[in-house]
């Protein structure tokens, strides 16, 4: 991996050189670890296999247990993830992120909280780093999104996005076009 100072590997499930071109459709929203679920996390946690997701969930530490690891270890790993993978497949992504239903809680969550802001829309790129900013800017943007605000900024979430365009992810540049 190159440009990573958390991860040296990564780990992703089995069949996944099996397909040439990925689209990741991702429905954006808060989550109780990262912060908040876009892309990037996509990307990472969603691609990896279970030895990965513990691996990066750790900061690159264990491949066993996802538990207990540095929060910023933990954010800074999926940004790196997300990289090998992007740079595996040559760029051949295209990535869609949903902003409906938009709630604190990720839809891995037993019990989430019931979504309290209104929906924004859907949002594509070919950049996972200037997608996920400005969903994140619309949310900032929005007159009732306080409680999402506070679960991106309670767990420092943003912080995979900026550590995402340091080691070339992407941009956090963009220009948004309304259909």
């Amino acid at each position: 991996m190159q440009g990573g100072t958390r991860l040296r590997e990564n780990f992703v499930g089995a069949n996944f050189k099996n397909y040439d071109y990925y689209i990741v459709l991702s429905h954006f929203k808060g989550h109780a670890m990262a912060g908040l679920g876009g892309a990037i996390k996509n990307i990472s946690i969603g691609i990896a296999s279970s030895e990965g997701k513990a691996w990066i969930h750790s900061g690159g530490t264990s491949k066993t247990s996802a538990w207990g690891g540095d929060q910023n270890a933990f954010l800074d790993a999926m940004a790196e993830a997300g990289k090998s993978v992007v740079d595996s497949l040559n760029e051949k992504i295209l990535y869609i992120n949903v902003m409906n239903r938009l709630s604190v809680d990720c839809d891995c969550n037993g019990n989430p909280a019931e979504p309290d802001m209104h929906d924004i829309g859907i949002l594509a790129s070919l950049d996972p780093v200037a997608l996920d900013k400005a969903c994140v800017d619309l949310v900032y943007a929005a007159p009732d999104g306080q409680s999402l605000i506070q679960r991106m900024e309670s767990q420092n979430g943003i912080r995979t996005i900026n550590h995402g365009a340091e080691i070339g992810l992407g941009s956090l540049l963009y220009e948004l076009v309304r259909l």
